[in-house]
This record gives C-alpha cells, structure tokens and sequence, in this order.
C-alpha cells in the first residue's frame, strides 16, 4: 500500500478522505496549507499527493509549479477543487498534475483515481522553460481517459505537447482512443464545446454508440446526457451497432 498526502484546509475534507484511505490499506498523512504539505513532502516522501486548489496561503496549483521547478515532483499529484473549470485543470496537467477532480468527490471517483495515479510512471522533473514564448496559436493535446469528464464533478487528464508547426492534417483515425489536438487561439466557450463533443464523441466510439454505457462511464444522468450530445452537435447514430 502507498503512503498518500493529502492537502486541504478543510478539516472536514481531510477527516473524510484519511478514513476512507486508510480503510483501503493506505498511510494517510495531512496538511492544512502549503507550508505544511511542504514540510511533509520532505518528511514522508509520499506516493501519492491528493492537493486542493484553493487554499489560504499558497494555492495549490502555484505550489505544483514550485514543486515542478525545482524538480520535487517525483510523485503524482491529483488536484481537487470544488471551484474548478476546464482553464484550471488543464494548466494543472501542463504542469505535472496527473489528474483533476472536482468536489465532491464520489468515492468510485476518488478510488479510482488514486488506482490510476499509483501505477503510473513518477513524473519526470521539469525541464527549464523555454527562453521564448509559444507561438500564438500554439495547441495542447489533450487525452481523454476513462477518468476524465471536464465537467459535472467528473476531473480532466491532460498531457502539453510542443507545438509541431503548420503541417497536413492527419487522417482521421478510426479508433476511439486516438488523441485530438485543439486550437486554443479561439474564445473559452468555443474551445470548451471542441472538447467537449470530441471528449463524448470518443466515449460514444469507445461503448459502440451505447447512451447507458457513455453515461455510467462520464457520470451523467441518462437525459442530461442526451441533451447535452445534442446541444453540441454530436451524431447519436454515427457510432451505433448494429
């Protein structure tokens, strides 16, 4: 079993995510603010860090960047925030976080979440930034995972890739898991739908177009996920078995 930090200024929070950690053979150790979580960082040397966002001191996606910059992020780390959007989770990923869950955690979420993080490699320290800035237009590669909704209390994996420069655009592949690359050089609400629908789009491809399946899989009620395939353009039948 791991050794499992978790972070939070909430004392109810911490309470309720050491018992149901420590009930699944875990070592469960806690910090209240970023000054703690730093000096049990060192003490610990955790597997596994749970880190909330919001925080009285230190926020915790400033102290993942601390971390990342000085080349301590040598464990993964699962930010939580009950305030989080797409712009949040995705510059979490950008910088180490291996994965974004929205308060409240579900225990199914929670679970599963910390499974996933633990067999994954330790994240590599972080390189030095680049001398210049990317160039506008630049795209962010992000990975939809069994794990990741990017709304409804669900969380978003995300992985940054160099820009590669003007090139042909690929064919289109024909497996679910194939990644999609976004233009973010467009305003939030745009750039959000694009991901959204593909995020569906991949979930519909995974479960042959099945509706109970993609929903039991995003965490959505049946209708709510009707609606919102619909409003966002997504063929109900492109995917479906026959």
């Amino acid at each position: 079993m791991a050794t499992i930090l978790v972070v939070d200024d909430e004392l109810g929070i911490r309470a309720l995510l050491s018992e149901i950690l420590t009930d699944e053979g875990h070592t469960v150790e806690l910090a209240e603010n970023a000054q703690q979580a730093r000096s049990a960082r060192e003490l610990f040397k955790p597997d596994l860090v749970l880190l909330d966002i919001w925080m009285p001191d230190v926020d915790g996606v400033t102290l993942l960047k601390e971390w990342a910059g000085q080349g301590m992020l040598t464990m993964p780390v699962i930010m939580m925030s009950g305030h989080g959007t797409i712009d949040t989770a995705v510059e979490a990923t950008k910088h180490g976080a291996s994965a974004f869950l929205e308060k409240p955690i579900t225990l199914q979420k929670l679970l599963r979440a910390v499974e996933q993080a633990l067999v994954r490699p330790a994240p590599r320290e972080a390189s030095p930034p680049p001398a210049t800035a990317p160039a506008r237009g630049a795209s962010l590669l992000l990975m939809p995972t069994s794990l990741a909704g990017g709304y409804g209390g669900q969380g978003l994996v995300g992985y940054p890739e160099p820009y590669p420069g003007p090139a042909a655009a690929p064919a289109e592949s024909s497996s679910p898991h194939a990644s999609q690359s976004f233009d973010l050089d467009r305003p939030l609400r745009e750039a959000r739908d694009a991901f959204e629908k593909s995020y569906f789009e991949f979930h519909l491809a995974k479960e042959g177009g099945s509706m109970t399946r993609v929903a039991e899989k995003t965490g959505l009620e049946r209708t709510h996920l009707y609606r919102k395939l619909k409003q966002l353009g997504v063929d109900l039948t492109r995917n479906r078995r026959t």
